[in-house]
């Protein structure tokens, strides 16, 4: 039983860093689930930007650091103010999710074009660094989902069952 918000947030940077560094489908990921969750349910706002950044940090240390960092980073801060707007709801949470799913796929592929040499700077390199993206987005939005569900959906249901039970023995 979870005794604090603190624990939970301990637990979340453990299960990313895990989840990063285990092998996994490309961009499936739990770190915008993170960022989306901590800056929902945990009140401390430094503590909730520091989750899903101590994350990241620590995951990036041991798969490597890159040039995208700034901006994913920065998004991960973006993603936790989304956060603050979610509350406790599961139809919010299921919103934000897919239009930060949405924004971090075009934020990140248009530092990747205009930033890495891979494409032309012109329409035909955009067109082009987006669609060869698109199987990274397919992974990328249903890790997005999978994991806010299970971040969300399992307070939802310890906020019903578990930290009600606690208040009432209290």
């Amino acid at each position: 039983m979870f005794q604090s918000r603190v624990s939970i947030a301990i637990l979340m940077v453990i299960a990313t860093v895990i989840s990063r560094v285990l092998p996994h489908p490309p961009n499936f990921t739990p770190i915008l689930a993170v960022s989306l969750f901590s800056g929902a349910y945990l009140a401390d706002r430094r503590l909730a930007l520091f989750v899903p950044i101590l994350a990241m940090f620590v995951s990036d240390f041991f798969i490597g650091f890159h040039d995208l960092m700034p901006v994913v980073y920065g998004f991960m801060i973006l993603a936790v103010l989304f956060g603050k707007q979610i509350g406790s709801s599961l139809t919010k949470s299921f919103g934000f999710t897919v239009v930060g799913s949405v924004v971090f796929f075009i934020l990140t592929n248009l530092a990747v074009w205009a930033t890495s040499g891979m494409y032309t700077l012109d329409v035909s390199g955009l067109v082009t660094c987006f669609t060869l993206a698109i199987p990274f987005f397919q992974n990328s939005i249903a890790g997005d989902l999978v994991y806010s569900g299970i971040l969300f959906g399992s307070m939802a249901f310890l906020n019903r069952t578990v930290f009600v039970t606690t208040k009432q023995n209290a």
